[in-house]
C-alpha cells in the first residue's frame, strides 16, 4: 500500500511529500526486529506494505503481544515517545515481509504543528490502537486459551490472506503469554476436532475454524 492510498491525507498532498521527502525507507524480512525495548525514539514507523508485530516484555522477560500495525497506519507508541523524546516501551517485529518509512521526529514536530489532516490522522491511529489494547485485556481476563490461540491463528490467516500460516507453537505461545505445552496440548484438541490441521512449523485453519 502506497502512502498515497491513505484516506486522511488525500485533501493534503503536501502531508505525502512531506512524510516522502524527508522519510527513509527500510525493507524487513519476517521476524527481524523494526524497533526494539528501551531504543532511543528518533523516527516514528509508518507501515507501507506487510505488517508490525508490537509486544511487550515484563521483567522475568515474558513477552505477550499487544497489537498489529497494518499498511498505511503508524507506530502509535512511537509517536508518542517522539513527543517526549522518550525510549521505546516496546518491541516491534516484522511479520511477514515489511516495508516501512520512518519519519524523523523533526518532521513530526512540523506535522503536529502546521498540518490538522495529520493529528486526525493520529487520533484515528490511536484510537485503533487503544480499541486492540481492550481485546487484549478482554481476551486475558474473560476468554479460555484455546478462543485466544484460535482467534489468533484466524487473525494471523486474515493478515496473511492464505489459510495457512507458518509459525511454531513455541511463538504462538509467547504472543499468547502462556507455555508451549499448553498451546500444542489445545492445538492438537482443535485439529481433532475440525478447527485446524497441524503440520511442521506450520498451521492451516479448515472450514470449521473459520468464523
Amino acid at each position: 500500500m502506497e502512502l498515497q492510498n491513505i484516506q486522511e491525507f488525500k485533501a493534503a498532498p503536501s502531508i505525502i511529500d512531506k512524510l516522502l521527502a524527508t522519510g527513509l525507507e527500510k525493507s524487513f524480512s519476517n521476524g527481524e526486529i523494526i524497533i526494539n525495548e528501551n531504543a532511543i525514539v528518533n523516527s516514528v514507523p509508518i507501515v507501507k506494505s506487510g505488517c508490525i508485530k508490537v509486544m511487550r516484555t515484563d521483567e522475568e522477560g515474558k513477552e505477550i503481544l499487544l497489537y498489529y500495525i497494518k499498511p498505511g497506519d503508524c507506530c502509535i507508541m512511537g509517536f508518542l515517545g517522539s513527543l517526549n523524546d522518550q525510549i521505546s516501551r516496546i518491541k516491534a517485529t516484522a511479520e511477514g515481509d515489511t516495508d516501512v518509512l520512518f519519519v524523523p521526529v523533526t518532521t513530526v514536530a512540523i506535522l503536529n504543528r502546521e498540518h490538522p489532516e495529520w493529528l486526525d490522522y493520529i487520533f484515528r491511529v490511536y484510537y485503533k490502537c487503544y480499541d486492540n489494547l481492550l481485546e487484549v485485556v478482554n481476551a486475558i481476563a474473560f476468554k479460555k486459551m484455546d478462543e485466544r490461540i484460535l482467534a489468533s491463528v484466524r487473525q494471523k490467516v486474515e493478515m496473511a490472506q492464505n489459510d495457512t500460516i507458518f509459525i511454531t507453537h513455541e511463538q504462538l505461545a509467547v504472543e499468547l503469554g502462556t507455555a508451549r505445552v499448553v498451546v500444542s496440548r489445545l492445538l492438537k484438541q482443535m485439529e481433532d476436532d475440525g478447527f485446524v490441521q497441524l503440520g511442521r512449523n506450520k498451521i492451516r485453519l479448515l472450514e470449521k475454524g473459520v468464523i
